[in-house]
């Protein structure tokens, strides 16, 4: 009895030990990441964006009716979301802030890049080795960003240009083509039609399946994107095989085209812009499963 006893006595007072050095200990000190917001300014309010080099043109881009086109060095839409990747730069935060006294240690003296926010401006200086990081400037202040954000507005011009042929509120609203222009569809005068949900064809012989018909319209129409953009003059006396896209509320979209192989090349003479794409895509783009003869 007297020894159990003694192992309970041991066995509480190694217990009250553990205890006291777990609530004597010394804490180890939190460490609090500071961050630090670079501007109070919205990514919605910003409709206008001007994106200055040293050295070469600035390229200006302004916001219409919700989209962002491209006002200078040429007029034309513009992706949206390369757009959008270098405005926010506005919502952006930085481990390090200091103030901005002493340009020249920041390289903002000699600045790489100018970024201008409607009035606001943000300045680009050299790179910190250490961090990897750049030096911005805006207003009073210099903070230690990543890269991407110069890299994000240091593309060609024509990285700008929207992929897409339509523009955003005519995506939407296709609902016929008009391929009699073209040499393969010249002799039956092709339409092809979405009326209540059906598709109708203009070709008598014709026997489309809804569903080959949905598939086709689904892959290569409603959401079609191109390689490549740039602009693009008509030449008046060179007339080009064309069609023609039906919209929703009446109105047409015009393409010539312009080239078949070894890629497709398809002008839009009212924006002045020329799609690039792959030649077996763009044959199926004009060649709808109309099951035509068989």
């Amino acid at each position: 009895m007297k020894s159990r006893w003694i192992v309970n006595v041991l066995l509480l007072v190694l217990v009250l030990g553990i205890g006291a050095f777990i609530k004597f200990r010394p804490q180890q000190e939190l460490k609090v990441e500071t961050s630090y917001e670079i501007s109070s300014l919205k990514l919605g309010a910003v409709s206008k964006l001007s994106i200055e080099f040293p050295a070469k043109a600035s390229i200006v881009f302004e916001k219409k009716d919700g989209y962002w086109y491209l006002a200078q060095p040429m007029k034309a839409r513009a992706d949206q979301m390369m757009v959008q990747r270098i405005i926010s730069l506005v919502g952006a935060k930085s481990a390090q802030k200091f103030a901005a006294q002493d340009l020249t240690q920041f390289g903002l003296d000699q600045p790489k890049l100018k970024l201008k926010f409607d009035d606001e401006e943000f300045v680009f200086g050299t790179f910190n080795p250490v961090t990897s990081e750049q030096y911005v400037s805006y207003k009073d202040s210099v903070f230690l960003l990543p890269v991407v954000y110069a890299e994000n507005a240091q593309s060609p011009v024509e990285e700008y240009l929207d992929k897409s042929p339509f523009k955003p509120n005519e995506r939407k609203q296709v609902v016929g083509f008009d391929f009699s222009h073209l040499e393969q569809w010249e002799q039956v005068r092709l339409n092809v039609d979405l009326v209540d949900g059906a598709w109708k064809v203009s070709d008598p012989k014709a026997k489309p399946k809804q569903n080959e018909m949905n598939d086709w319209f689904d892959a290569y129409w409603r959401n079609i994107s191109v390689q490549r953009v740039e602009p693009y003059t008509p030449d008046r006396k060179t007339p080009y095989p064309s069609f023609e896209v039906k919209l929703a509320d009446g109105k047409k979209v015009h393409f010539d085209k312009i080239q078949e192989s070894p890629e497709l090349l398809l002008g839009r003479p009212d924006e002045g812009m020329m799609y690039h794409m792959p030649m077996d895509i763009g044959f199926t783009l004009m060649n709808p499963p109309i099951n035509a003869g068989k």
